[in-house]
């Protein structure tokens, strides 16, 4: 691997997308991996889109690539347009809220240094990374949807709802994504299950999780979604 796309989908982080940027400019990736930062901005109505274009401005040197949409569409939309504009040899998601530490992408590529892996999922509930504590409904709908996509996919993973999702570029661009929402993740997870001979690996990582009143956007309804999403992504392309 000799370079890496980080795509960051974002949608009214007007509080966070700066730090965020900071923090991953600030990663040294492992064995001189370059990195190659694509953010889409979601039509936000705040002033994350502002923030944005004065971070890139104010520093012109690190490439970033800046796209907008002019109506919200959701992340899987913006994560679309992020992939079909990389060029890197693997790609990561990464939010822009400061829930997950760009420094754990570095856990997600040794699986890839070590053992040429395809895929890598980055866990919140293995490892010994810290995470914050919240709400136990929550992560047992977590679970409970990981193993509904574990069964229906034949796999094992502990956090399929993950963001920290390290693909190989040439195979996620084959993969033509259908969410617009956060739909995004059981439908990857099922297409990747299916791709010939993949190799799908997963580590843990940091999770500084945020609550509702702090900003977190996925709701129940989400989760409804989710599951139509395993059922339907298992037997449809």
């Amino acid at each position: 691997m000799k370079k890496l796309s980080i795509l960051i989908p974002v949608y009214n982080e007007e509080s966070t997308v700066v730090k965020l940027l900071k923090n991953v400019l600030s990663v040294d990736l492992v064995h001189n991996i370059q990195k190659e930062i694509i953010i889409v901005n979601d039509a936000s109505t705040d002033k994350t889109r502002h923030n944005i274009q004065s971070f890139i401005d104010a520093n012109p040197n690190h490439g970033i690539q800046f796209y907008s949409q002019e109506e919200n569409q959701g992340k899987g939309s913006a994560l679309a347009l992020a992939i079909q504009k990389c060029t890197g040899d693997y790609l990561v998601f990464q939010d822009a809220d400061l829930e997950l530490d760009p420094n754990d992408i570095n856990l997600l590529i040794k699986p890839v240094i070590m053992a040429e892996a395809d895929v890598v999922f980055g866990s919140r509930f293995i490892g010994s990374q810290p995470r914050r504590i919240l709400f136990y409904w929550h992560s047992f709908g977590n679970r409970t949807l990981t193993f509904f996509s574990n069964v229906l996919n034949n796999l094992t993973l502990t956090d399929m709802a993950t963001c920290y999702k390290l693909i190989r570029t040439s195979i996620a661009k084959d993969i033509k994504i259908k969410e617009k929402r956060f739909g995004i993740d059981p439908e990857m997870t099922a297409k990747l299950a299916k791709v010939p001979n993949v190799k799908i690996y997963e580590v843990g990582i940091s999770y500084y999780a945020r609550n509702f009143g702090e900003g977190k956007k996925i709701g129940w309804k989400d989760g409804f979604r989710a599951v139509w999403c395993i059922l339907k992504y298992r037997f449809v392309n």
